[in-house]
């Protein structure tokens, strides 16, 4: 099985409330298509990240930091709302190319205390696979029993997933072409983060040109940097889906932009 993550900066227009790139999300659809055409066998799990949808909102409310007053709930739902409202547009996209696509909310499936998932049956997630239909997650607001909601980025999820469906690689598609050195100066493009090179690469390593309540690219290669630790097996690429046909060579076995592995 492969994971990939369509970002939220690559699939939304991030400074601008609630804007789907629609061009870029159905040229990306088509492509995955595609890939499945030619490898009717190949498993694949899809995530996407909520990019000027659900950030917005969660930043106005710190809905992440956890939910408690009347105020916080209603941002807790507008964060839902958007986040939904996105994947809706995904999966319509993933139909008109031909995709079989089923949306597994985590907000509907996951609990959590304290930021941490305690119960997710991935068992339909894990059967729709099986049977050819592709799975969609996305970073969610989840209730947790301890902080009352929170929010899960995708990468979050995905590190959850990871040990229970054991994937051979994971794609993290986004705007970048991987990881820059210094962001926003990007003065060198990092080929490789192994869980060694990182305690030197750490603080060279920054978030996000755009509001992300999760860690922008620092949370990336953090989340990516604990699954590799679970699974020493498993490559991780951070690239840009900007350039037509990124996803089909990748899929097809190429390593572009950053790879995060083991050594």
């Amino acid at each position: 099985m492969i994971f990939i993550k369509l970002g939220g900066s690559l699939i939304t227009e991030k400074v601008k409330p609630r804007t789907a790139r629609l061009e870029i999300l159905g040229r990306l659809a088509n492509e995955i298509a595609q890939t499945r055409r030619i490898d009717p066998d190949l498993r694949l799990l899809l995530g996407h990240g909520s990019g000027s949808f659900g950030h917005v909102p969660a930043k106005k409310f710190h809905t992440r930091q956890g939910v408690r007053s009347k105020e916080d709930w209603s941002g807790f739902i507008e964060v839902w709302r958007d986040a939904s409202a996105l994947n809706r547009i995904v999966i319509d996209a993933l139909g008109e190319a031909g995709i079989s696509a089923m949306s597994f909310p985590p907000s509907a499936c996951v609990s959590a205390q304290n930021r941490e998932i305690t119960q997710w049956n991935i068992a339909p997630i894990a059967r729709a696979a099986a049977a050819g239909i592709l799975p969609v997650i996305y970073g969610d607001v989840l209730f947790d029993d301890r902080i009352g909601g929170t929010i899960f980025s995708t990468e979050e999820l995905f590190a959850h997933l990871a040990e229970r469906l054991n994937p051979e690689r994971i794609l993290l598609v986004g705007l970048e072409p991987g990881v820059w050195e210094m962001y926003p100066q990007k003065t060198r493009l990092i080929p490789k983060i192994t869980p060694q090179s990182f305690l030197q690469q750490d603080s060279q390593i920054s978030g996000s040109a755009a509001t992300d309540v999760t860690g922008g690219m620092y949370g990336k290669v953090r989340y990516s940097l604990e699954m590799i630790e679970t699974n020493p097996g498993l490559e991780i690429s951070i690239f840009s889906g900007e350039q037509p046909g990124s996803i089909i060579r990748a899929l097809a076995g190429e390593k572009p932009g950053t790879l995060i592995c083991a050594d």
